[in-house]
């Protein structure tokens, strides 16, 4: 096998609006389940999104429903935005960086500072197809989210 259950994944993107725009589309966890496969609704206790908020994700894949705690571990407006899943201690970040077009280009991180959990790796290989495979479908999944975070900030670019 290889060491996917420890690698960085990483997926980038360039977006015609700029950081600003993007920025309130990434820090919108709530609306994160219109643009993430994976993510059927998120709730932020009180309702800010800031440095030390915490929230709680409903996920799916398939027939398949796992919850979630995440807390927000970093946030420098229009730049850096992560947040750390408690159950697998992966932390999941945007990074923001104005392009020279005036756009935005946006990358999508799975960071793996202290590892996987081992319950989630066992979870993952007898519950969620293997670690290979699902390691894939982030990959994918990841791709997906910012491409519906660009179309949705382009249409809104193009609406003003």
């Amino acid at each position: 096998m290889a060491d996917t259950q420890h690698a960085q994944l990483e997926a980038s993107i360039e977006i015609d609006a700029p950081p600003a725009q993007v920025w309130a589309l990434v820090t919108d966890l709530a609306a994160m389940s219109a643009r993430s496969p994976q993510v059927v609704r998120t709730t932020v206790k009180g309702g800010a999104v800031l440095q030390g908020a915490k929230f709680s994700n409903l996920n799916r894949k398939g027939l398949l429903f796992w919850p979630t705690k995440g807390k927000v571990v970093r946030f420098t407006p229009h730049e850096d935005f992560a947040f750390r899943i408690a159950e697998n201690k992966t932390i999941w970040s945007f990074q923001l960086a104005p392009s020279a077009t005036g756009g935005t280009t946006l990358t999508h991180r799975r960071e793996t500072p202290d590892g996987i959990s081992g319950v989630s790796l066992n979870l993952t290989k007898y519950v969620l197809g293997g670690v290979e495979k699902f390691t894939q479908e982030l990959r994918t999944g990841m791709t997906t989210t910012l491409a519906a975070v660009k179309t949705e900030a382009e249409a809104a670019r193009a609406a003003a």
